[in-house]
């Protein structure tokens, strides 16, 4: 068993978690939105007005507080128009980014909205720079905010929807350095502005204006979009950053699959993400000491090669407790840069990439991820503490720590989450904790064999359990299992 060492200072706030860092992303993708999200009213799964329930439920469940729509990639072409109206008369369109297959547009901007309703999160909008107009996403922000008379506002109101839905975060433009427009970031910035200058505050709304960012450690991209913000008086509120898991994109290699060194070379990968937002976060500080700009991560997550005998283009990967683990350390990586990182949206919500949950037919199953978020989902909306972890790598040449943590604070609840990375060695975790004095101590774990996962024939194998921890004197004891994410709350 390994001893670790731990100092948690409360006294010392590193930043604010808002509740958007435990954000989520639905694309037109695979089965993400039809078959996944959505079903049709016509469907014999419980629904309402064809959004399935047992997501709406696994959603609030883990307090989601924002969802990104409808891209990704699909965002650069989706012009919305064409998903507004009696869906008999909504126009087809081709995927031409995922797997070529027909779009009918019978889920669209009142389908969304009504599905954040009924969750009860933000809807997180992303425009069309790529292939749309100034004009067409003027429109749209009218026809979801205008509360007087205009087109778009009695459009708004011929479709069934009397009063405004209002809109906070709207981006504008996805991927615009690849395949929304294989852009220069200064040909962006100049696009970006155009396109910003035309979005309204309508009616009250204030919209928090999200443009593109880098992809991973493109600091140039960084660069210039801060100086010309800058120059343009903030133009902009939010900065988006898209890092995936990713050793090698040649060789992504299998979700359930995979050898001792993949499982570190992918954790070493994850790792990266504190140096990724270190340095982002260096060229922002530079140029907005005053943080006016959020950075947010409205992409991250694994990424391998697609289950065999699924369609390439629908991005459909199992997901196993190294999948959870990659959560949880990205997680702890955003919670202790929450001074910058405002919003973080995993990529995908359901039956893509790292989804929280995977559905086939009236089945659904909660992943790894999924529980990952449920132990984590008490940072929300807290200040992120100090908290050291004396730690050791866990294989030579590889940044992969056996231990990732980190702390927060809220209406004297202290919230601590802890990975144990290990593939074979308990750790016992002794913390001494500055700041915060704790009467009571509960725990939860998640934790199995690296390759477990749940699936459609066994159902949740992998699931959260109760866990024992101890608190004396301004001590903090835990054990952590092999390969395993422990949510630790103490109670002044």
């Amino acid at each position: 068993m390994k001893q670790i060492k731990m100092v948690i200072n409360a006294d010392d706030k590193l930043g604010h978690v808002n509740r958007e860092i435990y954000g989520h992303f639905s694309e037109h993708l695979g089965k993400c939105i039809y078959g996944g999200i959505f079903v049709g009213e016509g469907s014999p799964i419980p629904n309402i007005h064809g959004i399935r329930k047992d997501v709406i439920e696994a959603f609030k469940a883990i307090r989601m507080p924002v969802l990104r729509w409808p891209g990704g990639c699909f965002a650069d072409e989706y012009h919305w128009k064409d998903g507004i109206g009696p869906k008999e008369d909504r126009p087809c369109m081709i995927n031409t980014n995922w797997g070529g297959v027909t779009e009918d547009n019978s889920f669209g901007t009142h389908e969304f909205m009504e599905l954040c309703e009924l969750v009860g999160c933000e809807p997180y909008i992303a425009g069309n720079l790529g292939s749309g107009t100034v004009q067409e996403l003027s429109e749209w922000v009218e026809y979801l905010t205008f509360d007087g008379k205009s087109p778009m506002a009695d459009l708004r109101r011929k479709n069934g929807q009397d009063k405004p839905w209002g809109l906070k975060y709207l981006g504008i433009g996805n991927e615009n350095w690849g395949g929304g427009g294989n852009m220069e970031p200064e040909y962006y910035a100049g696009q970006y502005r155009q396109y910003r200058t035309f979005c309204r505050n309508h009616s009250g709304n204030k919209l928090f204006a999200i443009a593109c960012g880098p992809n991973g450690s493109d600091y140039h991209w960084t660069e210039v979009m801060m100086k010309n913000l800058k120059a343009f008086d903030w133009m902009a509120d939010g900065l988006a950053l898209h890092f995936y898991s990713v050793p090698e994109w040649n060789k992504k290699g299998k979700a359930v699959e995979f050898s001792e060194e993949e499982y570190y070379e992918l954790l070493n990968t994850t790792n990266f993400t504190d140096e990724l937002l270190r340095r982002h976060t260096q060229i922002m500080d530079h140029y907005d000491p005053e943080g006016k700009v959020a950075l947010i991560v409205d992409e991250w997550g694994t990424w391998f090669e697609v289950e065999e005998g699924t369609n390439p283009g629908f991005l459909y990967q199992q997901n196993t407790m190294r999948d959870a683990l990659v959560a949880a350390i990205s997680l702890n990586t955003f919670n202790r840069h929450s001074a910058r990182v405002k919003m973080a949206n995993i990529a995908q919500a359901v039956n893509v990439l790292q989804a929280i949950l995977l559905i086939e037919g009236e089945k659904m199953i909660k992943t790894p991820t999924y529980h990952v978020f449920d132990l984590f989902k008490d940072h929300q909306d807290s200040d992120c503490v100090y908290c050291y972890t004396s730690n050791e790598n866990l294989k030579e040449g590889k940044n992969v720590p056996m231990i990732s943590s980190s702390a927060t604070v809220k209406d004297g609840v202290m919230t601590v989450t802890l990975a144990n990375c290990s593939l074979t060695e308990e750790a016992e975790v002794d913390a001494d904790l500055y700041g915060f004095s704790g009467s009571s101590v509960s725990a939860r774990v998640l934790t199995d064999e690296v390759h477990a996962h749940n699936d459609f024939e066994n159902g949740d194998k992998v699931t959260i359990k109760e866990h024992s921890a101890e608190i004396a004197g301004g001590k903090l004891k835990v054990s952590l299992p092999p390969v395993s994410v422990v949510q630790v709350t103490i109670r002044a």
